[in-house]
């Protein structure tokens, strides 16, 4: 009876218990030859397909955006009422997918999650890659894009200032100042591994170009010191940021009196909805990036279950708000309020409004279930379905909306041309380009701070990891 007992909690220790952050053995300098040797191996034909693909995509965009400059806005398929179309609902959608990659950095970082440290980097790449190609749309999407200047407080020729009033106005200061911390952030956590490659680097030129990018780290105490406050100081701006940068792109919508935008449950409803659109994201990337580069043992299926927990939860405060979306209209008694969100369901658009519904709220549900939280390919599918539906959100709330406002005279249906196409397919290009490079040319993995996560880092763990090595040794 006694054995059994001693089983059963054994059995249950062995469950509450984390399982490693890495696996298969893997020491210190295992992991340096492991994410190093990435970079340092001939570059691989997958890699030079995928980069033509991607670069042929962003040549793609280069050609729309020419062709925009010298035609004008009246190439794509906008209208009266729809002013805003697909480069607005673009927008929004590139500012989403940077967003997991700052709570991963920053927020779990405060927190002291130690299972983001296999994420982050590249997750933090993919945040300021997708806030370029989200940078791109609300400069061309002005029309006179040779006045667009208008948009930064700078004085002009015409003594105009610009309309400080104007949420687009804000979407200018919180972007760039999203990106700003963003790249410090990001930086900054590479300058170890940077001097890493700079001490591994065969070439006079990678000594001289990692060293320069290096900034003279020596593995110092007092730069380890330096290096950690710099961090957590960052880690303190950009976590504010998470909550604040989609909520003043929120503003574009819920300051207006259109029906369907005039709501204060835009911005809590936008910042969820951007961490489970980034996380959709991250988890297409990391699954893709842990299997071409053989990354089984620092990306690990508790990684990817933890991450499917915080896509279930985000992928439910999105269910709720939409249905809290129609409930208030309801309650408002507004009839033109009760209509626009009759129409969003049940109108026009309702084919778009359920892809979103069931991509956004039906699917994630599926995360309930562990097996299917550990299931690579099933969730590699949804990862997919979460941004296919974040992508149709942002299109039902920018064009059902202004399809049907208030006068029934000016309602119109609005369909893209393939400029618009071209543009949103080139954005993916230049998304995938800038990524591949990044996995080129830069650690994809975090090398010190996930060392700095195992176990034998940990001064008082020392002793007992170093027993544990003989005995295995002995045995």
């Amino acid at each position: 009876m006694s054995s059994v007992n001693t089983t059963t909690v054994k059995t249950a220790t062995a469950v509450l218990e984390e399982a490693p952050l890495v696996q298969g053995g893997l020491t210190f300098n295992g992991i340096t030859e492991k994410v190093s040797g990435i970079v340092e191996k001939p570059t691989p034909p997958l890699w030079w397909l995928l980069f033509g693909v991607a670069l042929s995509g962003t040549l793609v965009l280069g050609g729309a955006i020419g062709w925009l400059f010298y035609e004008g806005t009246g190439i794509w398929g906008l209208n009266n009422p729809v002013g805003w179309g697909w480069a607005i609902v673009n927008f929004v959608f590139w500012v989403g997918i940077g967003h997991a990659g700052t709570l991963i950095s920053a927020i779990l970082f405060l927190l002291r999650q130690k299972w983001r440290t296999a994420i982050n980097r590249f997750a933090e790449a993919m945040t300021i890659v997708a806030v370029i190609c989200a940078g791109i749309f609300p400069a061309i999407h002005v029309g006179r894009i040779w006045i667009v200047y208008y948009m930064f407080p700078l004085p002009n020729q015409m003594s105009m200032w610009p309309n400080f009033r104007s949420p687009l106005l804000w979407d200018v200061f919180a972007v760039g100042t999203y990106f700003t911390v963003s790249f410090l952030f990001w930086y900054v956590g590479l300058v170890p591994d940077l001097a890493t490659f700079r001490d591994r680097a065969t070439s006079k030129i990678k000594k001289v170009v990692f060293g320069a990018l290096a900034l003279g780290w020596r593995w110092g105490n007092r730069q380890w010191k330096n290096y950690e406050l710099a961090y957590l100081m960052l880690a303190g701006l950009a976590t504010p940021l998470v909550l604040s940068v989609h909520s003043v792109v929120s503003t574009d919508f819920a300051t207006s009196l259109v029906p369907g935008w005039h709501t204060t449950i835009f911005p809590p409803y936008f910042v969820a909805g951007a961490i489970f659109s980034g996380f959709g994201m991250v988890l297409t990337l990391a699954i893709i990036a842990r299997r071409v580069f053989h990354l089984e043992n620092l990306i690990t299926l508790d990684h990817f279950e933890k991450m499917n927990k915080i896509i279930l939860v985000t992928g439910s405060m999105v269910g709720y708000s939409y249905i809290m979306e129609f409930f208030m209209a309801w309650y408002s008694g507004n009839i033109y309020e009760v209509f626009a969100f009759i129409n969003r369901g049940f109108g026009n658009y309702a084919w778009a409004y359920w892809i979103m519904f069931t991509c956004n709220v039906i699917t994630p549900q599926l995360f309930w279930f562990r097996k299917i939280r550990r299931s690579i390919p099933i969730m590699f599918m949804l990862s997919i379905f979460v941004n296919i539906g974040m992508w149709f959100e942002r299109f039902v709330i920018t064009v059902t909306s202004l399809s049907r406002d208030f006068l029934p005279s000016s309602w119109d249906y609005y369909s893209p041309t393939i400029w618009d196409i071209m543009t949103f397919v080139g954005s993916f290009g230049l998304f995938f380009t800038l990524f591949l490079l990044f996995l080129r040319f830069l650690p994809l993995i975090a090398m010190s701070e996930i060392k700095g996560a195992m176990p034998e880092a940990d001064p008082h763990h020392y002793g007992h990891a170093h027993d544990e090595v003989h005995q295995g040794g002995a045995a």
